[in-house]
């Protein structure tokens, strides 16, 4: 069997609104947004009274997507530090590809996104930064150059 494709990557968070905003802003598409629960959502993320709401962003070639999650039951669990550093374990961020990076970064900041380090330069191929957005999320930016 091979890999067909990756669905999604899903963030769990706080704000959902704000989220969602920050994404759509990015230009990310809204999919749909609803409650979830019930036994078989419990059963495949192994937690017992789920309720929450998600919503369902793609990117507009509709070949990615991110998932978002707002629990109320049982209470997100927040890391710590919440602004980790690009060397913590885990999923550090996500990147996507932009046509203009700094209107990108620019339109993203009215959303209270701020760089991380600043837009560099790699070699003659691409303009990269790393915005941290609401709840910390982190995103990679990368304008092709050419």
């Amino acid at each position: 069997m091979a890999l067909k494709r990756m669905d999604n990557v899903l963030i769990v968070v706080d704000d959902l609104d704000a989220v969602i905003a920050f994404f759509t802003e990015l230009g990310m598409e809204l999919e749909g947004k609803g409650p979830l629960e019930g036994r078989w959502a419990e059963r495949v993320i192994g937690l017992e009274d789920v309720e929450q709401d998600v919503a369902m962003l793609r990117t507009p070639d509709g070949r990615g997507r991110v998932e978002l999650a707002r629990f109320h039951r049982p209470a997100a669990i927040r890391p710590e530090p919440g602004n980790a550093p690009a060397n913590t374990l885990g999923i550090r961020r996500i990147m996507f590809a932009v046509d203009d990076i700094e209107d990108t970064v620019a339109r993203l900041k009215t959303h209270g996104a701020e760089l991380v380090g600043e837009v560099v330069r790699y070699e003659d191929v691409y303009l990269l930064c790393y915005v941290r957005g609401p709840e910390n999320i982190v995103v990679g930016l990368a304008e092709e150059l050419g």
